[in-house]
């Protein structure tokens, strides 16, 4: 990545945040009203998933030298009707909000994570067998409840991919650990998914996740499991022996390892922004910001610095360490956190809005329709943030986290495991799913298209996901 792209992005929030207050002299405070939107304003949000899902298969040359501008002009294609139409101080409101406290929180922690993962070798014999591979996802399954999807995705992909350098096959590993490491893995605890975070943040006990989820994450993370062994064993079969398992084998050893103590600084830092509340704001033109998330932020971005000082230049090269991913993710991103926001804005109007058929279907005559809080809470949460998805059906359901815990714990179980679970379904479901791709593309790996992983996920995980609704959350 040329360094100087995130540092464009960031001032440009700021200064969009600055710059907004003397547009909104006379629109004050306003926001968008989701009432009053029809789902013609989703269409900027859905052109910009069909250009990430077919301009890479169809126009390749002009995705890869323009796809930054292209995110840029669907994002454009809702900030100016929304100005025209209801104001330039509320376009503004929206935009800075979505930036300032959204979109940039979420680049920093990406950054952090990607920054100082970067920094961690295991050198060695990583043989790449079915057996290795398995025990790999298998870990990173367990370390996405510890350290959070994105933070046990971007420490164990780079060694995964690496030990299997020399397969022939490598595209369902990749896959498979998208649906494991990235998604599933993380809702045992808090820490591991941003829904299950902001269900604590609502007073939802820390362990509470870990003792209602257990089953039904173990059920479908040893499912996949024996699947991918399976699977992978076959494709092994198929393939011409070559590469470590010949020659002499070497013991694996850890280089950069004060990164694992900065990671685990990530993780205190994005703790510490959720139990720590000093009731200090900060007013900057339409955007309060807290203390905390100001702390967090000025920790992570620390904690990047120091693993770019500390961290041997040669252990990131031989890391095959570039920038090009998460300057992808970024740009990308934007686009998508923009586009999303009538989307989102529908879906909180709740009966009032646009999506309210949608709504309607979790209830029957008051009575809770658990495997449609399952269901629905994860359709949406596969191509919208699933942080808010969460927060819709959770304040549907009550909102009241000790009556939900005490009376419907089923009900705050399928809207937890819809929300992480389904993630999976889509590259943008959650943060980890696309800066994982986009690593294993820039280490020669073929990834499919947005449609073709898609297949994947539709083939085995929707199956996977109709078992765990009879099993789990039958009516």
């Amino acid at each position: 990545m040329r360094s100087h792209t995130l540092m464009i992005i960031f001032a440009a929030a700021s200064l969009l945040c600055l710059d907004a207050a003397p547009a909104l002299a006379s629109g004050g405070q306003a926001m968008l009203d989701g009432s009053a939107l029809s789902l013609w304003w989703a269409m900027p949000f859905a052109c910009m998933l069909l250009s990430i899902a077919i301009l890479p298969l169809t126009l390749p040359v002009i995705w890869a030298e323009h796809f930054g501008k292209i995110a840029l002009f669907w994002a454009l294609t809702f900030i100016v009707p929304c100005a025209v139409l209801f104001g330039p101080g509320l376009a503004f409101t929206e935009l800075a909000h979505t930036l300032v406290l959204e979109y940039l929180p979420f680049l920093i922690l990406l950054f952090a994570l990607f920054t100082i993962s970067g920094g961690v070798r295991l050198t060695g014999s990583l043989s790449g067998k079915p057996a290795s591979n398995t025990v790999i996802l298998a870990i990173g399954t367990l370390l996405s409840s510890v350290m959070g999807t994105t933070g046990a995705s971007m420490l164990l992909i780079r060694p995964l991919l690496r030990a299997n350098e020399h397969r022939e096959h490598k595209v369902h590993t990749v896959v498979f650990f998208i649906f494991l490491v990235s998604n599933i893995g993380g809702s045992l605890t808090p820490l591991g998914d941003p829904p299950l975070f902001l269900g604590f943040l609502k007073g939802v006990s820390f362990f509470w996740t870990t003792t209602h989820l257990f089953s039904e994450m173990l059920f479908a993370s040893g499912t996949l499991l024996v699947l991918y062994y399976l699977l992978d064993l076959r494709m092994m079969r198929k393939e011409t022996p070559r590469g470590p398992l010949k020659g002499r084998r070497h013991a694996l050893r850890l280089e950069g390892g004060v990164n694992m103590l900065l990671l685990l600084g990530v993780v205190g830092a994005v703790l510490l922004s959720g139990i720590w509340k000093p009731e200090i704001e900060f007013p900057a033109g339409p955007v309060i910001i807290a203390l905390q998330d100001l702390t967090r932020d000025g920790l992570l971005l620390a904690l990047a610095g120091l693993s770019l000082l500390l961290t041997a230049k040669e252990t990131r090269e031989q890391n095959s360490f570039s920038w090009e991913p998460i300057e992808e993710v970024a740009k990308l991103f934007f686009g998508i956190f923009v586009t999303m926001i009538p989307a989102i804005t529908m879906l909180k109007a709740g009966p009032s809005g646009a999506m309210r058929e949608v709504i309607a279907l979790v209830s029957h005559d008051g009575v809770a329709v658990n495997h449609m809080y399952f269901w629905l809470s994860g359709i949406l949460s596969s191509f919208l943030d699933n942080a808010p998805t969460y927060l819709v059906f959770f304040n549907t359901a009550g909102g009241d986290a000790a009556q939900l815990m005490a009376e419907a714990p089923l009900t705050l179980a399928a809207i937890s495991c819809g929300s992480v679970f389904m993630g999976a379904n889509s590259y943008i479901g959650n943060a980890p799913n696309f800066m994982v791709r986009s690593i294993a593309e820039s280490q020669g790996v073929k990834m499919p298209s947005f449609f073709g992983y898609m297949a994947w996920s539709v083939g085995i995980l929707i199956p996977l996901f109709l078992l765990v609704t009879v099993i789990f959350f039958r009516a």
